[in-house]
This record gives C-alpha cells, sequence and structure tokens, in this order.
C-alpha cells in the first residue's frame, strides 16, 4: 500500500463565498483557515497548498463576544525604537472592518513559506460587493 501525495498540478482551486453577516470571529476563522489549507478535501497533504480561494463578504457586520471590542489589542511595530503601536478591536474595526479577519485567519496558518502563499488567496470585503463574480464562488451555509 502507497501513501498518497497531493501535487501542485493536479490541484483544482474552488471559490467559496462566505457571509460573515452576525457570525462569531474565532468560529469564521477556522471555518476559513480549513478552508485555505485545503482540509475539508480527502487530498488534503499538509506540505502542499490543497486549498480552495475564499472570498469573505460583510465582514462590517462580525461579532465579539464578551468585552472584546474594548478588551482586545492588536499590535505592531513601526520599525523604529520604541515603535509598538496598539489599537483597540473596536477602532479598528471602524478603520479596517476587513482587518479583524484578516488577522484572525493569518494567525491560524503556518508561519511559513506555505502559510504566506495560503494566505493570499483569501479575499476579504467590508461590504456585500465583491469583484469575484466571473469566477462563480460557491456560498458556503454551514456554521
Amino acid at each position: 500500500m502507497k501513501t498518497f501525495m497531493a501535487k501542485n498540478e493536479d490541484m483544482e482551486r474552488a471559490w467559496h463565498l462566505i457571509d460573515a453577516d452576525g457570525k462569531v470571529l474565532g468560529r469564521l476563522a477556522t471555518e476559513i483557515a480549513d478552508i485555505l489549507r485545503g482540509k475539508n478535501k480527502p487530498i488534503y497533504t499538509p506540505h502542499v497548498d490543497t486549498g480552495d480561494f475564499v472570498v469573505v463578504v460583510n465582514a462590517r457586520n462580525i461579532k465579539l463576544t464578551g468585552n472584546k471590542w474594548a478588551d482586545k489589542m492588536y499590535h505592531h511595530h513601526t520599525g523604529y525604537p520604541g515603535g509598538i503601536k496598539s489599537i483597540s478591536a473596536e477602532k479598528l474595526h471602524e478603520k479596517k472592518p476587513e482587518e479583524i479577519i484578516r488577522l484572525a485567519v493569518k494567525g491560524m496558518l503556518p508561519k511559513n513559506r506555505l502559510g504566506r502563499k495560503i494566505y493570499k488567496k483569501l479575499k476579504v470585503y467590508a461590504g456585500n460587493n465583491h469583484p469575484h463574480a466571473s469566477q462563480q464562488p460557491v456560498s458556503r451555509t454551514e456554521g
């Protein structure tokens, strides 16, 4: 018996449309990360990009549980000494609502070349409109 290994040239990439309206951030992000990695497919291979493209709409209407809108902080460094910047989830949501979903999914992907390649297949939009209608994304309704 031989172990099956997926090959990059054999991959058929589908497009999935996910509506984030009223969904909890963490639960939605795990669903997206699984699709991006290809863990929902029987041909999943850890070291090969077997995942599909994901288009997320209505990122503006995402939910956070508890008091996370005020307490959850996002940090980044400018590169200068003492240059750590922090912003609360509420202010980041007002400024860039799609960035909260991007950061949550990015944290669930591998921190290597493969993870960076997989991350590029995520498309997030604050509103209901997206420019990927020609790819005919399949709407996902579970969760």
